[in-house]
């Protein structure tokens, strides 16, 4: 499976703001491979704003569509304006593997519900707009038994399909390479054990 996820490292932030009859929205977004990384994205966002009115938050920790590692909270803000908004928003997008926290600081003039929920939506559509993205491909660990002559070829085979060699360890007997095999498999193992004359083994 193939899909978009932030182009940032595990200690960057990207950040959007706007402001609404005085009161200041600032979204944070990170990379939230696992929810972990999005909770240590919204205790940064505590501590670097602690007098804030606010922070709110969404995280999709997984695929687009993804069910089960996923989140929001109005922290605060009345249910429903603020949380749910900024998720629908990332669902939308159909990014993978993101989390954000939008701080609010009151500027002294109530929005309303409906006010409340577009403005976390549009500070969000904001910072998705400039958001630098990469395309994500799910792997999974096979390890692949080749002799030392065919080393070199079998390399060459997995960079021409960009399957990276995560590992290789090697014995009297060759080489195995621990490779990120994508889960949608598209490619043929025959191709490269023909080309390796049969010197070629998959173990699980």
């Amino acid at each position: 499976m193939h899909y978009p996820i932030p182009a940032l490292d595990a200690a960057d932030i990207h950040v959007a703001e706007i402001e609404i009859e005085r009161s200041r929205f600032i979204a944070w977004v990170c990379h939230a491979p696992r929810v972990a990384a999005f909770e240590a994205l919204l205790a940064r966002a505590r501590k670097t704003y602690p007098d804030a009115s606010h922070h709110c938050s969404a995280f999709i920790a997984g695929p687009p569509g993804e069910q089960n590692a996923i989140g929001f909270s109005d922290d605060g803000e009345p249910g429903g304006t603020a949380g749910r908004p900024m998720y629908q928003v990332l669902d939308g997008a159909g990014i993978g593997q993101i989390g954000c926290v939008v701080t609010r600081y009151f500027g002294g003039t109530k929005l309303g519900t409906g006010g409340l929920a577009r403005a976390y939506a549009q500070v969000v559509h904001k910072a998705l707009e400039s958001l630098r993205l990469d395309d994500f491909t799910e792997r999974t660990a096979r390890r692949l038994k080749i002799d030392f002559a065919g080393e070199a070829e079998a390399r060459a085979w997995l960079g021409e399909r960009d399957i990276p060699v995560d590992a290789a360890d090697y014995d009297a007997e060759g080489v195995t390479l621990t490779v990120g095999w994508p889960l949608a498999d598209t490619h043929d193992l025959a191709a490269l054990e023909s080309r390796l004359k049969g010197q070629l083994s998959v173990l699980e």
